[in-house]
């Protein structure tokens, strides 16, 4: 077999060619189109074992990177869960504080039509027996308070002041068998009066005529009379009408307005002013 660079030939002879062809390769790739279209056909050749010789790298870069990823979203998840926990405290006190807003301004704006005094209180006991329904606020007579004032919640009338104290105050509650509140019908203005019944959730009308057109759902609101409860507050629904001949009067019973066994924040209202006789 005659090789082309064997033993016979010298060294010199073989640089001497090698130089000549490399200078005809460059010659040829600077000013023919040739060198370009093989320099492209061996790329192209080599072109899959560059991207196989890339696998590795991307499938390390690949995993790190999903590795970090996760890392990141399990602080992100941290974060957020520890955040959304703050927040929902947040959220829970701002849902107590807007409840007791509303409250606040439904006690102050229960009355536009009469401008009076009015002073918040707190109920700090309950004292309830079968007949008697009673509760203490934290107001007495150095807040000003005098017995008799009328004492509303942010539904309606709870009931009136009985007993005052230097720091505290005993309200007697509408529902107790010894309150009586004048009241009126919303829908037709017939006046009369609501009893406590001993029950918290029931007061009674006295004395109704079988006649008097009185129906389910009314709305008993104060009338006014007496001096003690300013007009127009509500008080109570009709709830229960009992029409038997065979009595004198019909017996009709209604619910308080007033959330009376849940009651914590009270207005106290200012007495009526008397009016003053005209000279």
């Amino acid at each position: 077999m005659n090789l082309l660079f064997g033993r016979t030939i010298s060294l010199q002879l073989r640089l001497t060619v090698a130089v000549v062809l490399s200078v005809l390769l460059i010659l040829g790739d600077r000013y023919t189109s040739g060198g370009t279209l093989v320099r492209t056909s061996l790329n192209t050749l080599v072109s899959p074992l560059l991207y196989v010789a890339n696998v590795p790298y991307e499938v390390f870069s690949l995993g790190a990177k999903s590795l970090d990823t996760r890392d990141r979203l399990f602080q992100e998840n941290e974060a957020l869960r520890k955040k959304q926990l703050l927040q929902s405290e947040q959220l829970q006190q701002y849902q107590f504080l807007l409840r007791e807003n509303q409250q606040l301004r439904a006690l102050l704006g229960a009355s536009s039509r009469q401008q009076r005094e009015r002073l918040i209180a707190e109920v700090l006991s309950v004292r309830s027996s079968r007949y008697s329904h009673q509760v203490v606020v934290n107001r007495g007579a150095i807040d000003g308070v005098l017995e008799g004032q009328p004492v509303i919640d942010e539904m309606g009338i709870v009931g009136q002041l009985t007993q005052v104290g230097s720091t505290t105050s005993r309200v007697l509650l509408m529902t107790d068998t010894t309150h009586a509140t004048p009241v009126r019908i919303l829908r037709n203005d017939v006046r009369t009066v609501v009893e406590g019944t001993g029950k918290i959730n029931l007061v009674q009308l006295q004395h109704v005529p079988h006649s008097l057109d009185i129906r389910l759902g009314d709305i008993l609101v104060t009338s006014g009379l007496g001096g003690t409860f300013p007009e127009g507050y509500p008080v109570a629904v009709v709830t229960e009408i009992d029409r038997d001949e065979g009595l004198p009067f019909s017996k009709v019973y209604a619910e308080p307005v007033a959330q009376l066994d849940r009651i914590r924040l009270l207005v106290i209202l200012g007495k009526m002013a008397k009016e003053e006789p005209e000279a």
